[in-house]
């Protein structure tokens, strides 16, 4: 196989370092299950030659926990004899980095056999697949992705948590919830003024900052985009660019979805709306407030489907310490309008933008798996045509108990995951295989740790 699956050129390549004669190495980034980057840092003389042919990466680089350690119950490891396959670039995704030294590049790429078939246990595949059959019912589907995550000091405090990072720009120090606080973003105005420049860097319009409901904790909006898979590109490239700038200020960018407990914890909220053929958005109804029938279908699969995904929504130990009532963290599968404590939100605003605002998930979620999960309820529910009961209005966190209740705990989570049919044909057989051996694998080694609380509560006294 020497022609790219992907549609990516050595042209691409050819006319990248051309244009960028400074640029001497490039981080080459493939997502794995949990939506961390995995690769290599190429030298610049290499490039050229994985445009041409790839690059040879091991099959158990997709079947890794969340420490980097091999998953054999994955099959992708000694089933597989652990063999190579050939990763390629994804068109469009060849980019400078911002303020690295010596400069540096950012490519993304995706897994494929060495035939060039496509390798099922790349999450981005799991999204192809679902934007594709889209497509072939004459819909496209447009969205974007909030971010929220904590700005917190590299140093825990004397009682062993973390702590809010002091303001890059004067070293002034707030435990405060500083929520909306204008005057509060200037402190680290340098830091989002590098996140700003490497976002345009790499073609992302990164929008809004706020600084959000917890001491240390902010918000960053992105550019909605007529291309789902830019979307989640979008989000991906964010996280580690926030990530990466947040180091060179001296503080840690941190996306856990509940690193404070005494504090709401930060999600991944994902904006979605359907277009048609003619570019219409088949979600804006005729009479404003007079819901049409897709929106209400595709909310009407997002709640019934939503208990049995909620481990890719939700997919760590961490992640379920997030929900809880009042904390703006949805905890059953409600829908209303222009009201933040539902999981699935029809947000205000013109009716040309009408949208769905899906809220169960933490910023901790792999975005492709969560948007190729999404798009599969969407499309349950517009071909079966499901009712979403009635909307929600007033407090969200009232009246719980549903008739379509999601798990109440990581473990209960696994269990529906493994055993569900929608999420198996969501993802792919092979992708929900990878993903949910992953996760009880995570489940096992956190199952199986002693806690500080457990000393604290059990130790002297049982």
């Amino acid at each position: 196989m020497t022609q790219s699956p992907t549609g990516s050129t050595p042209a691409e390549a050819e006319a990248f370092l051309a244009a960028h004669p400074e640029i001497e190495a490039f981080d080459i980034v493939l997502t794995d299950a949990n939506g961390i980057g995995r690769g290599k840092i190429i030298r610049r003389h290499e490039l050229l030659g994985l445009y041409s042919g790839g690059r040879h990466l091991p099959i158990s680089i997709l079947g890794l926990d969340i420490c980097g350690e091999d998953v054999h119950e994955t099959g992708l490891i000694w089933d597989q004899g652990d063999g190579d396959l050939r990763a390629w670039p994804i068109p469009g995704s060849l980019k400078p980095m911002h303020g690295t030294n010596p400069p540096r590049g950012e490519l993304l790429m995706s897994m494929y056999h060495l035939d060039g078939a496509e390798m099922t246990s790349d999450p981005r595949h799991a999204l192809v697949r679902q934007v594709q059959a889209m497509a072939a019912e004459g819909l496209y589907p447009a969205a974007a992705f909030e971010l929220e995550f904590f700005l917190l000091d590299p140093k825990l405090d004397d009682q062993g948590y973390a702590r809010p990072a002091a303001a890059v720009l004067d070293g002034r120090r707030s435990d405060k919830t500083e929520v909306y606080s204008v005057d509060h973003l200037h402190g680290m105005e340098p830091l989002f003024s590098d996140i700003y420049r490497a976002a345009e860097q790499m073609g992302i319009r990164a929008e809004t900052v706020i600084s959000e409901y917890a001491p240390g904790q902010y918000e960053l909006t992105l550019h909605y985009r007529t291309d789902v898979l830019a979307a989640a590109d979008d989000l991906v490239r964010l996280k580690r660019i926030v990530r990466l700038q947040a180091r060179r200020h001296g503080v840690t960018a941190c996306f856990m979805a509940k690193p404070v407990e005494k504090y709401a914890g930060s999600g991944m909220h994902f904006h979605v709306s359907l277009l048609d053929d003619a570019g219409r958005n088949v979600f804006a109804e005729a009479k404003e407030g007079v819901w049409n029938d897709p929106i209400r279908h595709a909310i009407g699969g997002l709640r019934q489907t939503m208990g049995e995904s909620m481990l890719v929504f939700a997919p760590h130990a961490n992640s379920w310490r997030r929900f809880a009532s009042q904390s703006y963290a949805p905890v059953s599968p409600s829908w209303g309008v222009n009201n933040r404590s539902v999981a699935l939100r029809i947000p205000a605003g013109p009716v040309a933008a009408r949208r769905v605002e899906h809220r169960p998930s933490g910023v901790d979620a792999n975005p492709y798996l969560v948007a190729a999960t999404i798009l599969a309820g969407v499309r349950k529910g517009l071909a079966e045509r499901i009712d979403p009961g009635p909307e929600t209005t007033g407090n969200g966190y009232e009246g719980e108990a549903e008739s379509l209740p999601i798990p109440g705990d990581w473990r209960e989570a696994i269990r529906a995951a493994t055993d569900s049919v929608f999420l198996r044909e969501a993802l792919g057989p092979d992708m929900h295989r990878t993903f949910c051996a992953i996760k009880a694998a995570e489940y096992a080694r956190v199952a199986r740790t002693i806690a500080d609380v457990d000393y604290d509560l059990y130790l002297h006294t049982v």
